[in-house]
């Protein structure tokens, strides 16, 4: 599936909510399924700098194609990056550097943030291009 697609398919998602406290709870959900970072990875390269809690996210590179694992000490950042792992992960690096997040503004997250979560977030997205640069010239 493409990112575009997987981004529609979480603003359809989101358009089922009524209200921000489920929208919320949905997030929190989501954050409960992220596949769990290996705990080798849980180091300070792998903290993502800007974020209010501690966010951890490790790519692999295989077969052309990103794979990324995360973790993180709140739950609603856990809940963030899940989102954002569902989109980018299994993807090859140009695709990734091409494609912007639109999901998070058609479905009003990065408003109904703080701003530290906010900055948090475009830190988050920084930080998977920033690998998928990184592996780019691999994927030929």
């Amino acid at each position: 599936m493409s990112i575009k697609d997987i981004q529609e398919e979480i603003i359809e998602e989101f358009d089922m909510f009524e209200d921000w406290m489920q929208r919320y709870e949905y997030i929190i959900e989501s954050g409960k399924s992220l596949q769990q970072i290996d705990p080798k990875f849980k180091t300070d390269d792998a903290l993502i700098k800007g974020c209010q809690s501690q966010v951890w996210l490790h790519g692999d590179f295989e077969d052309g194609k990103l794979s990324f694992t995360a973790d993180s000490d709140a739950i609603l950042t856990k809940g963030i990056i899940s989102l954002l792992l569902r989109v980018y992960s299994g993807q090859n690096p140009k695709d990734i550097l091409e494609a912007e997040p639109f999901f998070i503004d058609e479905i009003g997250l990065k408003e109904h943030l703080s701003p530290t979560r906010a900055n948090g977030l475009l830190s988050m997205v920084k930080q998977i291009k920033l690998l998928a640069l990184a592996h780019q010239a691999k994927a030929g």
